[in-house]
């Protein structure tokens, strides 16, 4: 497990258009609600279930504490937010929102089934998020920040509901760099993981492979929460590499 301090330096202009989606908000919106009832499923294929370790270890992050309220953006079936909500336990709140309906549904079926964790699920857009400013202890982001058609846009809207003194998290995949696990990477996710997906959504598992390629690499996403104003950013890469977990202070 590797970690990093990030001292800003300026991310080039460039990144901007990287960080965009290459499908528009209605085509990734239609795709999640497609694959919703199968989402938690292949995770856990394509993970060997260690997705929820991480998970955890985001939410560990937000450093949050009882009676505390956090966000979930891109909540999808609502794990991280239900980790969230274990945290603020008893007396605080968590809020999960998404743009998918469906995935909101499996993520609301969850939260029914754990009465004794307070987490509300609520339709939104993460580019512009339905909540005053500082209205939060933390915000978090599990496997969607991708999935931001502006991610610098996103990323703002995170902290702009966050108090100051709390904490924004990312938790992402990331592209390893050198062999032989960028060479394992590249057979996974360029070829095993879209001929798996090729059963449940043949364009949604082919994008997830893309979208992970464009996505900025650590220190680049620690620039763009740089320059959204984010404070004492560091990350730690774990699983050899594959997964990136940021975290930046308000």
């Amino acid at each position: 497990m590797a970690k990093a301090d990030f001292a800003p330096t300026g991310a080039p202009e460039a990144l901007e258009e990287a960080t965009r989606g290459s499908l528009d908000e209605p085509q990734v919106r239609a795709m999640f609600d497609r694959i919703a009832l199968l989402y938690d499923r292949m995770n856990t294929v394509m993970t060997a279930g260690l997705h929820h370790k991480w998970r955890r270890r985001a939410a560990d992050l937000a450093q949050l504490s009882p009676g505390g309220r956090a966000l979930d953006v891109a909540t999808g079936t609502g794990d991280l937010a239900l980790e969230l909500a274990a945290r603020v336990a008893p007396g605080g709140e968590v809020i999960g929102v998404d743009f998918s309906e469906r995935m909101l549904e499996v993520a609301g079926a969850k939260g029914a089934a754990r009465p004794g964790i307070r987490v509300r699920f609520e339709t939104g857009n993460a580019l512009a998020l339905p909540y005053p400013d500082g209205d939060f202890d933390a915000a978090t982001v599990g496997f969607g920040a991708r999935n931001f058609s502006d991610l610098s846009r996103g990323l703002a809207e995170m902290k702009r509901v966050v108090r100051p003194g709390g904490r924004v998290v990312i938790l992402e995949i990331t592209t390893p760099r050198r062999p032989p696990l960028s060479t394992f990477f590249s057979l996974w996710f360029d070829r095993i993981v879209p001929a798996l997906g090729s059963a449940v959504d043949t364009q949604a598992y082919a994008y997830l492979p893309s979208s992970v390629r464009r996505f900025p690499g650590p220190d680049e996403l620690a620039a763009v929460m740089a320059r959204c104003g984010l404070r004492q950013i560091r990350y730690v890469l774990t699983a050899g590499g594959i997964i990136a977990l940021h975290v930046g202070v308000v």
